[in-house]
C-alpha cells in the first residue's frame, strides 16, 4: 500500500464496521481554514462531491452532520493566540464511498472526545454546561446510522470524529 494519502485514515478505520479499505469506490477531501465560514465551504464541497456520486438526494442529512462534525472540529481548531508561521489547515474534511455506505470524517487538532464538557468525557454535557456540542453530536447521532471518533495515530495530532450513512 502505497503513500497515497490513505495513511492518514488508517485510525479512521478501527473505529469503523469492518468494511474493506480497498473497497473504496470513491473519496474525497478537503483542507478547512480554522474560520468558521469554513462550515459553507464544507457543505459546498459535500454537495459537489455527492453530485458527482449520484447522491444528491442524501444532500440533506449528510450537510447536516457535516456542518456538526466541522463546526465542532473547529471550535477546537481556533487558535486562542494564531501562530505566526502558516501551518496546514488544521481541520479536514473526507468523504468515502462505497456501494452502499458514504463515511464523512472530519479531522481535528484536538485529543478532547467529541462532546467532553469540561468535566471530563461525559458524552452528552448537561444543559447547564457546554450542551452546545451534545446537541450538535445528538443530531449527529440522528442522522447517521452510526458515529465514532479516535485519536490519530503516529506523529499525527487530534482525532477523527466519523459518521456512517447506509445508501441503497
Amino acid at each position: 500500500m502505497g503513500m497515497n494519502g490513505s495513511t492518514m485514515l488508517e485510525p479512521l478505520r478501527q473505529g469503523l464496521p469492518p468494511i474493506d479499505p480497498a473497497a473504496v469506490s470513491s473519496s474525497a477531501s478537503c483542507a478547512l481554514p480554522a474560520r468558521y465560514e469554513a462550515v459553507r465551504g464544507a457543505r459546498q464541497f459535500t454537495k459537489a462531491t455527492l453530485g458527482q456520486w449520484d447522491l444528491s438526494d442524501r444532500f440533506d442529512d449528510v450537510a447536516l452532520v457535516v456542518s456538526e462534525l466541522v463546526t465542532n472540529a473547529l471550535r477546537h481548531a481556533l487558535p486562542k493566540d494564531p501562530p505566526r508561521e502558516v501551518q496546514e489547515p488544521p481541520v479536514r474534511l473526507h468523504l468515502m464511498r462505497w456501494t452502499s455506505r458514504l463515511v464523512c470524517a472530519v479531522r481535528d487538532p484536538s485529543h478532547v472526545s467529541p462532546g467532553a464538557g469540561e468535566s471530563g468525557d461525559i458524552p452528552f454535557p448537561d444543559p447547564s454546561g457546554a450542551a452546545e456540542s451534545g446537541r450538535g453530536l445528538f443530531l449527529v447521532d440522528s442522522f447517521s446510522d452510526s458515529w465514532g471518533w479516535h485519536p490519530l495515530a503516529g506523529s499525527l495530532h487530534g482525532k477523527v470524529v466519523w459518521a456512517l450513512f447506509l445508501l441503497g
